[in-house]
């Protein structure tokens, strides 16, 4: 069993191996060298461990533990950055600093026993938390800190849910899920001309907003697809909150639906590179995959006279990622016609943060919905 990638393992003080099983709800490998270690460990000791790969299952007070990640997330921030060529070597930059802080901060182990429990001192209630990003705990197991950390906020913004001014109502966001705290793209859909009622595809549904706008709009029927299993259930979830369900469904699926719509709106992943984890699965489409797809598919699904609604970022254009020349000319290898683009800009705190590496990207980003048509 210390060879199964899902299992942690260690060397007791008897010389025995201990293992327990290995959970992540970010996708993250189990790391190969784990230590035992206690409210003794300084902070100092904490990043010599982690600098080395030893990943360290805590056995002590829970609020310690929060305090030794605190501390090492503090001199991952102090560290020393060498200055970029570019924006675009500025977001490369960026990435591979929050990659690795990711990994180094995810060395820091606590137990977690079915319930499920953290089985030590002080430890917070992490049910509903837990149970949301990593299900049912059936044995005795090992979690990341920092990402059960983020499963209890994430827990919280699920419990209060997040006001969407457009709905006049609220979405409730699972672990994992992207959820609407930027409501430029929604605004731009609440006041896109709809071009016919009868039936309305949601391409990438994530918590469902953008579904559930389209029925407070009047549209009778939309179809929301996804191919994430926790989007899915979100979805649903929102939509019998809503009391809207006999008219949104959401279905697991890659992209399209079967048959033809009115209308068909895709909000894909802005930024064209690889995510380091399932997490960023939508922020970032490696290669463009999704927008191609939906470019390239989206006449074969549109009822004669219907609409694409295609709602993307130009953050990508910003970073030296992608050009407005090449979306242009993807568009119309396509085989499709622009009817309009509306425009806003961000409202998001990001796009006035000085200190963030990226400012100058975020400060010019435009979010825009292109209506296309099949030419």
């Amino acid at each position: 069993m210390a060879d199964d990638p899902a299992v942690v393992s260690w060397t007791a003080d008897d010389g025995e191996t201990r293992t327990l099983r290995w959970l992540s709800a970010n996708g993250r490998p189990a790391p190969k060298r784990v230590e035992v270690v206690d409210d003794s460990l300084t902070a100092d000791e904490a990043n010599r461990m982690a600098s080395q790969g030893i990943a360290m299952l805590w056995r002590g007070d829970f609020n310690n533990a929060r305090q030794i990640l605190n501390a090492m997330d503090r001199r991952l921030a102090n560290g020393k950055k060498k200055p970029a060529k570019d924006m675009a070597d500025e977001f490369y930059r960026h990435r591979q600093s929050r990659s690795h802080r990711a990994r180094i901060l995810g060395l820091v182990l606590v137990p977690l026993d079915p319930g499920p429990v953290v089985p030590l001192r002080r430890a917070p209630d992490v049910h509903d938390a837990a149970t949301g990003a990593y299900g049912a705990v059936a044995e005795p197991s090992a979690v990341s800190l920092h990402e059960l950390v983020g499963a209890i906020g994430a827990h919280e913004w699920r419990r209060n849910g997040v006001y969407v001014d457009a709905l006049q109502d609220r979405i409730h966001p699972h672990y994992g899920i992207f959820f609407p705290t930027r409501s430029e793209y929604v605004d731009l859909v609440a006041e896109a001309p709809l071009p016919s009622l009868p039936l309305a595809f949601d391409i990438g549904t994530g918590t469902g907003v953008l579904a559930a706008l389209l029925v407070r709009r009047g549209v009778e029927r939309v179809i929301a697809t996804d191919n994430e299993p926790r989007a899915i259930a979100c979805a649903e979830d929102n939509f019998r909150g809503l009391g809207i369900e006999d008219r949104a469904e959401a279905v697991l699926g890659d992209m399209f639906p079967e048959g033809r719509a009115q209308l068909v709106i895709c909000n894909p992943p802005w930024i064209p590179a690889t995510p380091h984890s399932s997490l960023d699965s939508a922020v970032y489409d490696p290669g463009s995959r999704m927008l191609l797809r939906f470019l390239n598919e989206l006449a074969d699904h549109l009822e004669p006279g219907g609409e694409g609604w295609l709602v993307l970022s130009d953050l990508a254009e910003h970073l030296g990622l992608r050009t407005r020349d090449e979306l242009l000319k993807a568009i119309d290898a396509a085989g499709l016609d622009i009817v309009d683009r509306m425009d806003t800009v961000p409202t998001h705190g990001k796009a006035a943060d000085r200190s963030d590496p990226l400012f100058a990207a975020r400060a010019a980003e435009t979010t825009s919905l292109w209506r296309l048509t099949p030419r």
